[in-house]
Formats: structure tokens, C-alpha cells, sequence
């Protein structure tokens, strides 16, 4: 029995205006299916209140996001004096077993939790740059999904494969996400093993790692035809649509839009959905 699942999942959404409207019209004209919203986001407002009630089918996940924008609760040792988060995934990783930052981290994954939830209904947890992946702050996420009832949280283990392409490796952004790949599939399969645990669920593979800032219909491809069984795939993009803009999020965009890649994906055995159908 086939029962392979792709999920194409939006990061960063609430962010911006540009990526809340690629987030909507790669819905509502594409093959998007889900996206993980911040709620410290500048456009978070405008997404709860302007997206999503277009957006009815569209799974939601909470991007727990402490490494940029301003923290929604008191927690100095995330923030500088103006609230302003100042510490990224090394940093984080560094001081993981300190007891205090961590209680700091708790209250603040738990008040933007509790301001998404209290919005719409969600299905799924991730977080931006994956510092939930992080082992100690992975327990607290798997904790505050069981306490919230919140089904599923993303691990990010990638299976290694490789997308024809000089461009696609010789280029700075490469190198340091082979590093990624190493650290995330290694705390991947502890973390696993802790919603395991708790009971809730997780995607078996996620594509985005690797090529993170060179996402296209190739990485996609090639990913999904690196995998031979039944399993559950999320693909990480980073979308926006800025009229002057033609960068990576903008191609990233373009993506939601492709029929030829949503036909490849289909005749790779996969049925596009979401975490909100799989509950």
C-alpha cells in the first residue's frame, strides 16, 4: 500500500507583508499546502487577521523564533535591553544546559505559542534557523506541544543527495550546510526518540537542509527520488513575492506556482498534504 506524504511548508510566515502574500497566493494558485507562522513577527497581525482567513485549508505551525525580531515576553538572557533577541543557534547550543536561560526560553515558546493557538488551530511546531532542534530545547518544544496538544513537531533529518549542478555547490552557502546536515541528523535521531516519549508525531524526512538559500524544482526532485518507502516529507522554502524583487525567496515562490514539479511529485508516488490532514 502507497503511503508516501509531501508536505510544502512555508517558513517565516508573519515576518513580512511580501512573504505573507507569497504564503497566500502560493495557496490559494499553487500547491503550497502549510506554513509555520512567527509571532513576533512585523506582519504577524496582518497574517492572522488578512491570510489565514483565506486560507482555510492551509495547515499552521507556531516558527518558534528566539534569534531575531523582538522577544513577546521579559527574558534578558535572549535579549539585549531593548527586548531585541541577540543570541543565534552556536550561541544557543553553547549555553543549552544552562538552567536559567533555558526556564527564559520555556516562557517565551510558551507565551507565542498561547498567541497563535489562541488565533486558529494548529497542527505542528518548527522553529526558525531549527534552534528547536537543539536537544535541551527540543525537550521543552516536545513538552509544550504535549501540554498544548499540538500533534506534530519537525525534526530535520535530510538524507545526503546530491542535485546536478557546478552552481549548486561551488557557491558559499553550500559547505556550511553539509555541516548542517551533520549536526541536524544527529540531534534528529535523539530528538526522535523524545517524541517518542511524549507520544506525538514528526515528518521521517525533511528536504531544505542541505540546500537551504538554493532551494528549487530540482532540490525537490532529487530529494524526494533519494527516498524509497513509505514516509512522511516536509520541504522547507522560504517564499516572498516582491514585485521588484527576483532573489531566492522570490524563485522560492515560484516553486508553489510549478505544475510540471507538482506533477513530478505526484509521479514520484507522493500525495501532497499537510500535517492538519494527517492528524
Amino acid at each position: 500500500m502507497n503511503n508516501k506524504k509531501f508536505i510544502l511548508n512555508s517558513d517565516d510566515f508573519g515576518l513580512s507583508k511580501e512573504i505573507n502574500r507569497a504564503v497566500l497566493n502560493g495557496y490559494n494558485d499553487g500547491f503550497l499546502t502549510s506554513a509555520s507562522i512567527c509571532a513576533n513577527g512585523k506582519a504577524y497581525k496582518s497574517a492572522i487577521d488578512e491570510i489565514l482567513p483565506e486560507c482555510p485549508n492551509l495547515g499552521l505551525g507556531v516558527h518558534l523564533n528566539i534569534v531575531e525580531g523582538k522577544s513577546l515576553t521579559k527574558v534578558p538572557l535572549l535579549t539585549d535591553k531593548n527586548g531585541e533577541f541577540n543570541n543565534g543557534f552556536l550561541k544557543l547550543l553553547l549555553k543549552s544546559k544552562n538552567e536559567a536561560l533555558l526556564k527564559d526560553i520555556e516562557k517565551e515558546f510558551r507565551a507565542q505559542i498561547e498567541s497563535v493557538i489562541n488565533h486558529a488551530k494548529v497542527d505542528h511546531i518548527d522553529s526558525h534557523v531549527h534552534i528547536h532542534a537543539i536537544p535541551e530545547i527540543f525537550k521543552i518544544t516536545a513538552k509544550l506541544a504535549k501540554e498544548y496538544n499540538i500533534s506534530f513537531v519537525r525534526t530535520q533529518y535530510e538524507e545526503m543527495y546530491f542535485v546536478p549542478g557546478f552552481k549548486k555547490h561551488f557557491n558559499l552557502k553550500y559547505p556550511p550546510n553539509i555541516l548542517k546536515i551533520i549536526i541536524l541528523n544527529i540531534f534528529s535521531k535523539n530528538n526522535k526518540k523524545v517524541l517518542k516519549d511524549y507520544s506525538l508525531k514528526t515528518n521521517d524526512y525533511i528536504i531544505g537542509v542541505g540546500y537551504t538559500g538554493l532551494m528549487d524544482e530540482k532540490t525537490i526532485e532529487y530529494g524526494l527520488s533519494a527516498l524509497d518507502g513509505n514516509y512522511i516529507v516536509e520541504a522547507v522554502i522560504h517564499p516572498s513575492i516582491n514585485p521588484a524583487c527576483t532573489g531566492q525567496r522570490y524563485r522560492e515562490f515560484k516553486l508553489t506556482q510549478s505544475k510540471e514539479l507538482k506533477d513530478k511529485i505526484k509521479r514520484l508516488g507522493f500525495e501532497i498534504t499537510n500535517y492538519k490532514n494527517l492528524l
